[in-house]
């Protein structure tokens, strides 16, 4: 098997630890579940490419008119949108006037396996919100709070390229945590952690064997 070419990241990752294998605590009410969606990573790229051909990636706009470098879609009974008229989940993809994708089974699988690994037994996704990086884009501090109940975690699945993971506190200003994510990793959050500031730095060059020069993140929401 040949080696998958290392990103060129120069100073990216200085200072930032590799991650190992098994849970690792990154916060109180938050996990790193590593390499857990490893086993199943090809299965997941293939069904991405299912949901994308019904719901094609996007460059979504803020309410701001700021367009945003990640392009997204989603999958699942609701959809994370953002436009001129601000931040909500709907049923309809706005681009193909259709409902999105229906939730895979291998999405949902995983994603309730994770959080009752991290603690959050009975966790049902509604929302899978599929995000595609590219060299250079990056993900900036915000908080997941669009949805309508906090009771339930954040579910984050990390395939292709690796990216640093910023992991802040419940203010902004809050200086964050910087962590390596490798394909497979997976990012559980709720309860005390619910609401942490949280964002990707500017992703670096490189090539993966299962995504090319690019990282794909699942994040899985109860979202109504």
């Amino acid at each position: 098997m040949t080696r998958p070419r290392e990103a060129a990241s120069g100073d990216l990752f200085t200072g930032v630890p590799a991650g190992g294998s098994g849970a690792e605590p990154l916060a109180e009410g938050a996990t790193i579940l590593r390499r857990f969606a490893e086993p199943t990573a090809k299965g997941l790229i293939e069904t991405i490419a299912d949901v994308t051909a019904a719901s094609p990636f996007r460059n979504m706009v803020t309410p701001g008119g700021y367009t945003m470098s990640v392009a997204m879609t989603n999958c699942g009974r609701l959809g994370w949108v953002t436009d001129r008229t601000g931040y909500r989940y709907d049923t309809i993809d706005p681009t193909t006037r259709r409902p999105w994708p229906a939730l895979p089974a291998n999405f949902h699988d995983l994603a309730t396996r994770a959080a009752a690994e991290a603690g959050f037994a009975g966790f049902e996704p509604d929302a899978c919100l599929v995000n595609r990086y590219e060299p250079g884009t990056r993900l900036s501090l915000h908080q997941d709070r669009n949805e309508r109940d906090f009771g339930a975690p954040i579910v984050s699945v990390s395939l292709g390229l690796p990216a640093v993971f910023l992991f802040g506190g419940a203010r902004r200003q809050d200086r964050p945590r910087r962590v390596r994510l490798e394909s497979g990793d997976v990012v559980v959050w709720g309860g005390p952690a619910r609401l942490t500031f949280h964002g990707v730095a500017p992703l670096a060059e490189g090539e993966h064997p299962l995504t090319g020069r690019h990282r794909i993140n699942l994040t899985f929401r109860k979202a109504g």
